[in-house]
Parts: structure tokens; sequence; C-alpha cells
């Protein structure tokens, strides 16, 4: 074997020149005598080497016999072309290469010692299938066409990549079976076809070493850079973005358009257009890709890009602008602010290139040189090749882009949740067919479930803070002006304590709904200007002044230390039982889509309708319903569980209560137009919203009690057979140790327009609360037993 490395191959490789002799054999009995006596005095010196004819099977005899082997080989590889082509003998798809031409030999000496010449993107499996179809075309004479476009990716000089195409010539070569040889018959080849990358079934029809390649080949190579550049960067184009990392894309395309260019210096950048401000600015489809028009300044105006009129033109015409010699250009040009910009990022020569799609500018992509002259407007042109997949690509993006922020606005600012979101597409579509006006989304027959965790006595404890905080900062400034009055005494000073004294005792003995926002503007109208104008007497009054104006907020200028402490603790409640509700609501959709949205107020509320006419679902079964209701009561059970463990780390001591409300009658619900928002249809339906703002506050008949209370969960129904289902959920739940032993059940007092309406109170366990939820079907099966 003359392979070097064994690897898994059909062939046993035997390099010959036996044709080749046999054709100067012909020669040398010609009549034409100087060509008879160069075949001659070749084949006399070929004669004392039999290997040339017999087969070489050792690379060093190649070695030893350079020069002849060159001279045999002189009508193929003549000395007038040996500068300007790029050949060299070969065995097809085999690495084994020698007798360079002079320009070949060259491209390898630029590349370096260090340089592998290996066939781009070409495996040890493909390498095998594709010498079994030379068998099957060279020996068993079939024609099929197994051919693709084989490139050498070489490194020139300035570590440019470049491209080269293969095209190989067997005419030289002949394939011979061995004893080891398995005839191929029409059954085999029928496998074959169809089997391509069975590298196993290759093998087993043709086993490795079973057949003799004999002869020689001969490669010649042109150089396809640009062509091959530009196939590269289309494949990188449509790959997903998101499965590329971002520095590979980055590194990738600056080399892809450096074997464009032919230089390395070249690099490459995009700045993006906002359509609303006219300013250039970062790619919003990915930030790790240079703006060299931006610059330091990420929102450089485009009106400011040139300062001529030359902008609608490029835009119109699509035509490039092309700074061969940017410090020329800003010495002839010294108001565009781009010369200067350029210059600061020692870029010497720049084209700039519109990407327009639809007559909208997009963008500009910035191919740039810290050489003079490098990019000028006769290497522009090739941005030709590239530019319209580029555009394509880019606006592709744009498109993705605006897909993402209208998924992201339909997730976090509307009102639409993803199991309506088919009605809504259904009426768009139909409104785009026929341009009919839109109809009002409207489901008919749903079953409202409605759920509450409530912060108690949350209107009296912000007041409480407000309070607080204004008597505090009141405080401080009688302080300050006790002092300053006692320092220099004047009348103004001495009103300014009377005054505040008077706003303390208002404040209190009575917070009135104005009442904050008059101190404010006394104290931000009368009192500041002073203390900013005034000179302290004192260093001691310096340091309570100083003092007192770091204790303000930032933004209003108000001491908000109680309040910050309310704010926080009503923040952190409402986020967290916000997302415990959403995670469950995901399981939640996974029994049965319903429609859910929730409402961040002094605690979190939660509306959910089931029916048929949400999902579009043909069977609609009330088991649906009993199950959502039983995985209600368990998540509210969960949220009371997790204030419990919230609750000693909350900045501002608070209690929750927890509320239901039950409705077993279907009502309907109907999108709102002008509102943007689901709202209750019809003046029945509509008692269901009044009792939903006015339960949480009502109060157990008879009584001054109000229904919910803390470390329970109140149950509100209006007919006999809910309750009894809430009982069944309940014995369920004590059963799992989630509820306590504690049921209360109590008649609710009167609403306006509404009364009948019972109530069950039950404790929550604390301590040995299962994060599991249980399913009705679950429930059925524990209570039967």
């Amino acid at each position: 074997m003359i392979l070097k490395e064994p690897i898994d191959n059909p062939f046993e490789v035997q390099i010959s020149f036996h044709r080749l002799l046999e054709n100067l054999e012909e020669i040398a009995n010609s009549d034409v005598d100087y060509r008879a006596h160069y075949a001659q005095g070749l084949l006399k010196a070929a004669a004392k080497v039999p290997e040339l004819r017999d087969g070489i099977k050792d690379f060093d005899t190649i070695k030893m016999h350079k020069h002849l082997i060159g001279n045999l080989l002189a009508d193929l590889f003549p000395t007038a072309l040996t500068n300007n082509e790029i050949k060299a003998v070969t065995i097809p798809f085999h690495n084994i290469v020698f007798n360079y031409s002079a320009r070949f030999q060259q491209i390898l000496n630029n590349a370096g010692p260090d340089f592998d010449m290996e066939v781009r993107d070409f495996t040890d499996e493909r390498f095998y299938v594709m010498s079994c179809c030379m068998i099957l075309n060279g020996y068993y004479g079939h024609k099929f066409d197994f051919a693709k476009p084989f490139f050498y990716d070489i490194p020139d000089g300035n570590g440019i990549q470049k491209h080269y195409r293969i095209l190989y010539n067997a005419d030289f070569i002949e394939i011979l079976p061995t004893e080891k040889s398995k005839p191929i018959t029409a059954e085999d080849i029928e496998m074959l076809i169809d089997n391509f990358e069975d590298t196993a079934l290759w093998k087993e029809k043709f086993p490795p070493q079973s057949w003799i390649m004999r002869g020689f080949g001969i490669m010649s190579l042109y150089d396809a850079t640009v062509e091959s550049a530009v196939s590269n960067l289309k494949t990188n184009l449509l790959s997903p973005k998101q499965e590329l990392d971002t520095e590979i894309i980055r590194e990738s395309f600056q080399g892809i358009f450096r074997s464009i260019f032919q230089f390395n210096d070249l690099r490459i950048g995009y700045s993006s257009i906002d359509p609303v401000t006219n300013k250039f600015t970062v790619s919003p489809f990915e930030k790790n890709i240079h703006s060299f028009l931006s610059y330091d300044d990420a929102t450089t105006d485009c009106g400011d890009f040139l300062c001529h009129s030359d902008m609608p033109e490029l835009i119109k015409e699509q035509k490039y602008f092309v700074i061969s010699d940017v410090e020329k250009f800003h010495s002839e040009h010294p108001k565009a602010l781009i010369g200067g910009q350029l210059l600061a990022q020692d870029i010497q020569s720049a084209i700039f290139a519109p990407v327009v799609k639809n007559g909208t500018l997009l963008g500009v992509i910035e191919l740039v040189s810290a050489t003079k002259k490098r990019l000028n407007s006769i290497n522009s042109n090739k941005l030709d090749i590239v530019l319209p997949y580029l555009i394509d690509t880019i606006d592709r993006y744009y498109s993705d882009i605006r897909n993402q922020i209208e998924a992201l606005i339909q997730k976090e600012y509307t009102t639409i949740h993803p199991s309506v979101y088919w009605k809504f597409r259904e009426e768009a579509f139909s409104h785009l067919n026929d341009a009919a006006s839109l109809h009002e989304i409207v489901f008919n027959n749903v079953y409202p479930l409605f759920g509450q965790i409530d912060i108690k006595g949350s209107s009296e404890k912000r007041n409480a803070t407000t309070k607080d905080d204004i008597l505090v900062q009141v405080n401080l400034l009688k302080d300050i002006f006790e002092a300053i009055n006692a320092a220099k005494k004047l009348p103004v000073f001495e009103q300014k304590v009377f005054e505040l004294e008077q706003y303390m005792t208002s404040i209190a003995s009575d917070v009135k709904a104005d009442s904050e926002q008059i101190i404010q503007r006394y104290i931000k109208q009368e009192i500041h200007p002073i203390l900013k104008m005034h000179q302290p007497e004192t260093t001691e009054i310096k340091k309570m002044v100083a003092a007192y104006f770091d204790a303000l907020d930032a933004n209003s200028e108000t001491v908000y230390a109680s309040r910050k402490k309310f704010d926080a603790t009503v923040s952190i409640i409402n986020k967290k039982m916000a997302n415990i509700l959403d995670k469950k609501q995901v399981e939640a959709q996974e029994y049965y889509p319903h429609y859910y949205e929730r409402f961040k107020t002094d605690g979190v509320e939660h509306n959910m309708y089931i029916g048929n006419s949400i999902t579009n679902e043909p069977q609609f079964n009330f088991l649906y319903l009993y199950n959502l209701r039983l995985w209600q009561l368990q998540v509210m059970c969960d949220m009371e569980n997790e204030y419990h463990k919230l609750q000693p780390s909350l900045p501002f001591p608070m209690e929750v209560a927890s509320l239901i409300l039950v409705i077993n009658l279907p009502i309907t619900i109907r999108f709102r137009m002008d509102e943007k928002r689901f709202d209750v249809d019809g003046s029945y339906n509509a008692r269901y919203e009044v009792v939903k703002k006015r339960i949480d506050k009502a109060f157990i008949k008879g009584t001054t009690e109000r229904i919910t209370a803390q470390n329970k969960i109140t149950i509100v129904y209006a007919q006999q057979e809910e309750g009894s289902e809430y009982k069944r959920y309940i014995a369920f739940l004590q059963h799992k140790k989630r509820l306590g032993p504690e049921v209360e059940f109590f008649d609710v007092e009167d609403l306006q327009g509404v009364s009948g309406l019972k109530g069950i109170r039950v404790s929550v366990m604390y301590d040995q609360t299962s994060p599991k939820l249980y399913s009705y079907n679950e429930l059925v099966s524990e209570l039967g037993n």
C-alpha cells in the first residue's frame, strides 16, 4: 500500500505509469524523428525502474525518481504553463499528491510548513462510498452521477483563506478486481442506490482492499474563492440564528468578506436605523455586531451621516457610499461628522452599503480598512454578489424581531390569554379575507371561578405609614427652624415653627385625602426655598439641614421611610403570590384549557373561565370544572403556606386572608373592544361582578365580623349543592393534612341587589402542607375508600 496511514479503503492503490509508457511506445515508433527520439530516450530511462510500469507501492520510490517522473509527465505538465496552472498528480479522493506545478507549489509554500491539505467536508465514510462508486462506473460500466464540488481551503501568505475547486482526470487509471472482490449483482445495485449513507452495506459489497486502483490521476485546481465564500455566506445566513454562537458568526462573516476582498485588515460592521428617531443605532438582532457609524455615540442622527444631499440618492438608487481616503474626505468635508468618527477608529478607507427593502432603509452595512485606497469604488462592486442575500436575511431578522415584540406584548401587556388566542386569530383571519368589520369576541356558557389572597387592613396601614412619614418630615423641619430661630431671631423663622406645629397637630389627629398634598405643597413652596437660600449660622444647623435633605426620597423630595417598607412588603407579597399562581396555572392548563387572568392590588386576585366555547373543543365535561375548583382550593392553600414562610422576613408586619367565590350558573363574557379587556355580558351576569367587588368587605350576617380571616380560607357560594361540593373538597384536603379541622358555616350579610349568599371558613394547616396537587378523580377515589 502506498498510503502512509492505513484507512478503510476498497482499493489497493498502485501508482503506475503503464498507460503513459504505452503511449510513449507508440510515439517512439512514429515517423516524427524528434518526437520518436524523445520518446525512446524516456522509455530507455524508465526501463531501469520497472516499478513505473508494474506499480509503485512505496512513496519513497516516487521521491527517488522524482525527476524521471517529471520528464515522463512533461507533455501533461508543460513548462510554459507551470506558473499559471494549479496542477499535480494524484489518486482521486486520496491524500496522495506529487509532481506539483510551480504555481501549486508556491501556494503550498505560502500556506506554511504546518499546513495539511485535506478535502473540505470529506469524511472517511464518504471517501469509502465514493471509491465504491468509482468501481461501479469504472469497472461495471454504470453511469452513476456521484460527483459534487470538492474544495481545498488553503490560506495565503497573509492568512486569507482561499478556496480552490478540485477537478479530477482519471484517464490514466484502471480498476481491477482481486480474489477478495465480490461480484455485484443487479439486486446489489438496486440496494446500493437506495442506501448511499449506509457505509456498512457498501463495505459488505466492497470489502477493504478487495480491488486494485492502478495508474495515476491528474488534479487541476482553480481559484473559486469568491464563489465559495458567497456559498458559505448563504449557508451561514440560512442557519437559524439561535443555533450559532454570536462570536463564531462575527468571525465567520469577517473571514468570508476577507476572502472576497482579498486582504486581511478588512472589518465589517452594521448600523441599524431607528425609523422613529431617524438615528443610527446598534443592531437590534445582534448586539455584538460593531457599528462604526455609531462609534461611542450609540444614536448618531442619519442627517449627520453626510453633510450633502447624497443620502436620498444612495437610498433610491441603492448605491454604495465609498470613501477611499478618509483623511482627504475629512479635510474636504469638515462638517460631515463621519470623517472624524472614522479617523478616531483608525479607519482610512470605507464602503457603506444601504440596506433597502421595499423602499425602506433598514440599516447600513459597513466595510472598513486601516489602509488608504484599500477599499474603493472599483472593488466595491464585489458587494453586488452578496448584498441581495444580506438584505433578505436582515429583513428576515427584523421580521423575527417584530414577531417577538408582538409575542411579548401579547404575553405581558394584553389580556389575550393563549387559551382564547384561537378565537382572535380566527376573527382576524376572517376580517383579512373579506374586509368585513371586526366582530366582538364573545364566549357563551362559561363557568367563572374567582379567588383572591388579600392583605388585611392595607388601606389603614397605608394611611398610617403616610402619617408617620409626614410627621417625621415636619418634625425634622420644626427642629431645624427652632435651631435657626434660636441662633438668629427673626419673626419669619418663628412663624415657620408655628405653622409646622399646626400641621403636626392636624396630622396627628386626622389624615384626610388631601392632607399630604397640602403639606407637601407648603414644604416645597415655603420651607425648602428658605433652607436652600439661607446660610446656616452654626455648623450644627448646617449638619441638621444636610441630614434633612439626605433623609428625603430623591424622586418625591419627601420622607418615604415607612411607606417604602409598606410598599416593598406589598410588592414582595404580590410578586411571590403571583409567581405561585402563574406557575401552578401552567399545570392546570394541561388538565383542560381555560381562560385565566390575575391582578395585583393590595394582594392578588384571579379570574378563570372554563367551558366548551373557550376551548372550541367538541365536548365539555363537568369533571373538568370540578377538577379546576379543587385545583383552585389547593393553590390557595399553597399561597397561604408560602406567605406563612415569607411573613417573618417581611420589612412590614402584615396579615393576609384568602377567599374563593363560587358561582354554579354559566355566564357570558365579552371582549370589550374599547377597553381591550374581557368583561361579563348582560345585566344578569353583571351581578357576578358586583359580588366580586364587594364580597371581601362583607360581614357575617348579624355580626360586625368580616367573612374573611387570617390563617383561613373563606368560600362564598349561593346554592346548597355548591356547599355540598366544597364540603367534599374540604374533607378530602383535611384527610391530606392540607386543611385544618376547624370549619365554620355562616350566612353572608345582604349586599346591594344580592342576598342569600352563604359561606364556609376553614383553617389552613401550615406545618404539614404537601406540595402535591390532587385531581378530582383522586378525591372520588379517596372518599370512596
